[in-house]
């Protein structure tokens, strides 16, 4: 599993993203339980992911509608696949409207160029 915290922020959101190989749903929602072991993580207002699985894609949005099927987009455009991603969203009080969807893309960026895979 890497974690990279404190990857941006955006009136007063903060993001971080994290990922891991996974190999099925089960190991999907482990990875999930697994980093919400860590207090701050279980305290986010969001945690979303997606992962492309030989079963099929998988993706949670966590109350950030659409945000998952981003993640998949760009697995798919990066052909990363049994490897989960996870954006995690602090909320700060101020809506972002449409660009949370341009934090999403950011973080999942950071993190295909950043990570270890």
């Amino acid at each position: 599993m890497q974690v990279f915290q404190n990857v941006l922020t955006d009136r007063g959101s903060k993001y971080a993203v994290s990922g891991g190989p996974v190999t099925s749903p089960a190991a999907a929602r482990d990875f999930i339980k697994t980093l919400c072991r860590t207090k701050k993580f279980t305290k986010a207002t969001h945690n979303t992911y997606g992962v492309l699985l030989e079963s099929g894609p998988l993706k949670n949005d966590d109350g950030e509608s659409g945000a998952g099927l981003i993640i998949l987009r760009m697995l798919e455009r990066a052909e990363l696949n049994n490897h989960i991603i996870v954006v995690t969203r602090w909320y700060g009080g101020t809506h972002l409207g449409g660009d949370r969807f341009r934090r999403v893309q950011d973080c999942v960026r950071h993190y295909l160029d950043h990570a270890d895979q």
